[in-house]
């Protein structure tokens, strides 16, 4: 078996590694074909990546013109703790105003830990989402590693 396959990881580590971490890097590509490459807190929604933005944000732009989008979730400080997904997808855009607030729930309450129970908190998720459009990322490729699973050979 070579490498890439001893650390490729299986759909359930794969799943349990989107559902544990918060932030993505996002891939667009820009009118003149470089990647366009930021931060992202996601939410997941049956198992896809989701994101949401201003509608008027580069990215909106980017995707707009061309939905194909990279994402990769990556965790570890050192080479052997490495574990990390990247999905070759295509951003799929939400505008209905329910959903965008509902894909925005799901993403702050990833950022806090939980529901979005707070008032004050709800109010600004439902205020900031009358500006916003989400997205739910279709994969068409997933590539994993998990560096973890080379044992003392790395």
């Amino acid at each position: 078996m070579n490498q890439r396959a001893r650390i490729a990881m299986s759909d359930e580590e794969i799943a349990e590694l989107l559902r544990a971490a918060g932030k993505l890097q996002l891939a667009t590509i820009n009118p003149d074909g470089t990647p366009h490459l930021v931060t992202m807190f996601y939410g997941l929604d049956d198992g896809h990546v989701t994101f949401w933005t201003y509608a008027k944000s580069q990215k909106a732009h980017n995707i707009a013109r061309d939905p194909r989008v990279s994402c990769l979730i990556e965790t570890g400080d050192d080479y052997a703790q490495l574990r990390g997904v990247l999905v070759y997808g295509k951003a799929r855009l939400v505008d209905d105003p329910a959903a965008v607030l509902e894909a925005g729930l799901g993403i702050v309450g990833r950022m806090a830990g939980g529901p979005v129970d707070d008032p004050g908190m709800r109010e600004y998720v439902e205020h900031t989402a009358r500006k916003r459009v989400a997205y739910v990322v279709e994969p068409v490729r997933v590539v994993s590693w998990d560096h973890r699973k080379l044992g003392d050979s790395v």
